[in-house]
């Protein structure tokens, strides 16, 4: 028998009982459908990760003042331990370190004509930028004079842009942060969610000085009658945070050590005693972030793989039924001329059509779905081609695998028993 010959006898047999086969068929639908939506929101949730991963910048160091043991000391960044003093030391006497950004930061409303908006805030120095891989979408980032005479000049995240000027040019616009009026000199290029999904654009930028002298005392002024009229003065070379970029990511184990240690002699902390302060290695966050999603991608496509295999299963099933229904039909054809061969070579040709078109209906189905879910859903969707393609050869190898012990059993059968079988 040729090839056409066996597609046709099995689809004349099929179609006997075509409901019979359409719900053998479901299982490898339901099956293929479920892996193609299940690996591709895997892919899309990595790659969304990737995402934040390349704004975050994961060859960098974050210190924080305060304790990193919970809040019998406050938590980390709670307490006003870290200064300038330091962070010029870890410029100054750690190899390794490219960049050391400073920053105070703090909330509140800002103001422009009828509108307002609540933000954070941040005063920053130079390095701040290329430590952050914040880029410029309009105007100009602020010049030495800027960050030297503290003044009082702010660049816009997208939100704060968006909420107090819609779609016009802020540039040169005066913004009031409390009585501080603010020039707009630029505007941040939009960076989304950020790593722990808070609104990477709701930030507004401020020289270091500036933050410290005016918007800082600004915050106090307005806090001091809830407190009955007393401010606890900060001291003026106090950051909040110092942000360490590192230039190679080797580096940063070494580095990390180095600045625990320098930062435990400069504070004078004893052996054995608590320090005043924390340091976060973003990369080792990151890679934990990302294995724990890439095992999770691994697990939906591996519960989406459990219900291809019941599907063939369910196919296994129902061809040996099938067997058990023709083997009279298989006498009649062996005593014609047909071999064990070409008994063989017809059901596994129908496992095969059955597991294909199940196949080609799942892959559409899931194609189907998953654009489905990337446009009216709030999973991020990876689409890929590669997925369909392993969705057919999983289709393929369902059939044969799960066909071919039927078709075995249906090619030894015993001519002369098969023609005496009452079916």
């Amino acid at each position: 028998m040729t090839l056409s010959d066996v597609l046709r006898s099995a689809v004349f047999s099929l179609r006997g009982n075509w409901l019979r086969s359409i719900l053998t068929a479901l299982g490898v639908i339901i099956g293929i459908a479920a892996v193609i939506v299940m690996v591709s929101v895997g892919q899309g949730t990595q790659a969304e990760l990737d995402n934040m991963i390349s704004k975050l910048g994961s060859n960098r160091l974050e210190v924080f003042g305060g304790s990193a043991r919970g809040p019998a000391r406050g938590g980390a960044g709670s307490q006003a331990s870290l200064t300038d003093g330091d962070a010029e030391a870890i410029r100054n006497e750690i190899q390794g370190v490219q960049y050391v950004a400073t920053s105070v930061s703090g909330g509140g409303q800002v103001v422009f004509a009828e509108k307002n908006w609540s933000s954070r805030w941040e005063g920053v120095n130079a390095d701040y930028f290329p430590v952050n891989d914040w880029q410029l979408a309009l105007g100009t980032e602020f010049s030495p004079r800027d960050y030297s005479a503290a003044n009082k000049v702010v660049i816009l995240g997208e939100t704060v842009r968006r909420e107090l000027f819609g779609e016009a040019d802020p540039v040169g616009a005066t913004v009031r942060f409390g009585r501080v009026p603010l020039r707009v000199v630029g505007v941040l290029a939009p960076k989304g969610q950020g790593s722990w999904g808070q609104d990477s654009d709701d930030l507004m930028l401020v020289p270091l000085e500036t933050g410290r002298r005016r918007l800082s005392a600004a915050a106090a002024t307005a806090a001091a009658p809830a407190s009955g009229g007393a401010v606890t003065p900060r001291r003026a070379d106090v950051v909040s945070r110092i942000s360490v970029g590192v230039a190679s990511s080797e580096d940063l184990p070494y580095v990390e050590e180095d600045i625990n240690a320098l930062l435990r002699q400069r504070h004078r902390i004893a052996p054995g005693a608590e320090d005043d302060f924390a340091v976060r290695n973003i990369a080792e966050i990151v890679n934990t972030r990302s294995q724990t999603t890439r095992l999770m991608s691994w697990l939906l496509g591996a519960v989406a793989g459990i219900s291809l295999i019941v599907g063939g299963i369910g196919i296994m099933n129902i061809m040996l039924v099938s067997v058990t229904e023709r083997i009279r039909e298989i006498g009649l054809r062996m005593a014609v001329g047909a071999g064990p061969r070409e008994i063989q070579q017809q059901f596994l040709a129908e496992a095969m059509l059955i597991s294909l078109g199940g196949g080609f209906i799942g892959i559409a189905l899931g194609v189907g779905g998953a654009l489905l879910a990337s446009q009216f859903g709030s999973l991020p969707v990876k689409l890929d081609l590669q997925v369909v393609a392993m969705a057919t050869g999983f289709s393929v190898a369902t059939g044969l695998f799960f066909g071919f012990y039927p078709a075995r059993k249906a090619a030894r059968l015993d001519p002369i028993e098969a023609l005496r079988h009452q079916g």
